[in-house]
């Protein structure tokens, strides 16, 4: 039997049974899926039960996580006081299966796919994400002169995705070739629903939460890193990242906090990855595998409540990064550089800048947690799926 090296991290709570695509497909494609352990992560009134129940019929190991069991699992690892980082009812519970992960240290990978996405037949997913982990050669690197890359540059429409800041639109961009050795999270793309934020969707003359506009395979070129010292959203639905990452990767406390700020968790944590991985001298690979994005249709109205409180914040939060932990030698002391300039920082002249205190704050309970759930050697967690 291989070894199970791969965490697949999954927040759900409807179209979970995405994991049957995904495992028939690595399957097709001759990817052993004796290496994965599936982690869904939904909430205690979802059908537990029929998920674990899925992912055996599949036959591969897993853990379903409901309220109820997170909590038992910080109380098993002496970590209760921790439990408020994972946040009720949003995605930035993907940032449990990172602890999870980081608990179990036979996991050398992690795979973060949305339950809203589907794997292309002709594309091998994990495969795919596996090879450009491992990636080193020649290959094309993009900066502009508003430090960030648009990842939907080759699109059609002038698309710009989800997180993207106003303020660096109708950048000039520059294309050019770089050696790649140290990839440390690798971004697969998305086919038919563009991720937009609310005002880009509504710009777009779509009041259902998903644009008029659609991607296709043909929508997207070469794969391609940022260059060091720029900035590029990082959506969680289609990404797989090395292990090492992990302490400066955490997904912020969204949606369920006094500001009412949601949206941003997986686009701020990549910040964070790729203001580490420049310091560290890592990369982060952008492309294929693509997958898939069926996003439900839903209020776009909905939407930009739950952006607009982050909006402005989202214009300059990059900014109070870019200055942190230029002398880090590791993820933790790059992301203790950022924790420690956003939970000090003086950010009033923003609309909701306390919030940026209190992710301050969470990230330094982040760094706690890890440090207090991490395994030895010798002893590692199970947490079996529910029954």
């Amino acid at each position: 039997m291989s070894e199970q090296d791969i965490c697949v991290i999954v927040p759900t709570i409807r179209e979970w049974e995405c994991m049957e695509e995904y495992v028939a497909n690595a399957r097709e494609h001759g990817f052993d899926t004796d290496r994965l352990f599936v982690v869904l992560v939904t909430e205690d009134f979802c059908d537990t039960d029929g998920m674990a129940a899925m992912l055996d019929d599949l036959g591969v190991d897993g853990a379903v996580f409901d309220g109820t069991a997170r909590e038992e699992w910080f109380a098993e690892q002496g970590a209760s006081e921790y439990s408020h980082l994972i946040p009720e009812a949003s995605h930035a519970q993907t940032s449990f299966g990172l602890l999870y992960m980081w608990a179990n240290e036979r996991f050398d990978y992690g795979v973060f796919i949305d339950d809203d996405t589907l794997p292309h037949d002709d594309e091998d997913f994990f495969g795919t994400h596996m090879e450009n982990l491992a990636f080193e050669g020649e290959i094309e690197s993009r900066a502009s002169d508003e430090s960030w890359v648009n990842v939907l540059d080759d699109a059609d429409g002038d698309l710009y995705p989800r997180g993207y800041p106003y303020a660096a639109m109708d950048e000039d961009v520059e294309r050019d070739t770089e050696h790649v050795d140290d990839v440390v999270a690798s971004q697969g793309l998305w086919t038919n629903v563009p991720d937009l934020d609310a005002v880009r969707i509504l710009m777009d003359g779509d009041l259902q939460g998903q644009a008029q506009t659609r991607t296709s395979a043909d929508d997207f070129g070469e794969d391609f890193v940022a260059a060091e010292g720029q900035y590029l959203t990082v959506c969680s639905m289609n990404l797989a990242f090395r292990r090492e990452v992990i302490p400066a990767f955490y997904q912020l406390p969204m949606d369920d906090n006094r500001w009412d700020v949601g949206r941003f968790d997986d686009i701020w944590s990549g910040l964070f990855l790729k203001r580490a991985a420049d310091v560290l001298g890592k990369q982060v690979y952008n492309g294929g595998p693509l997958c898939e994005h069926n996003k439900a249709p839903r209020s776009t109205f909905d939407d930009l409540q739950n952006e607009v409180a982050g909006l402005e914040l989202n214009e300059h939060v990059w900014e109070v990064l870019d200055d942190a932990g230029a002398d880090a030698d590791s993820y933790r002391e790059a992301f203790a550089a950022m924790a420690e300039a956003l939970a000090t920082g003086d950010f009033e002249e923003w609309n909701n800048g306390e919030f940026l205190n209190y992710c301050g704050e969470y990230m330094n309970d982040w760094i706690d947690c890890l440090d207090t759930i991490e395994p030895t050697a010798e002893e590692t967690v199970e947490v079996p799926a529910d029954d």
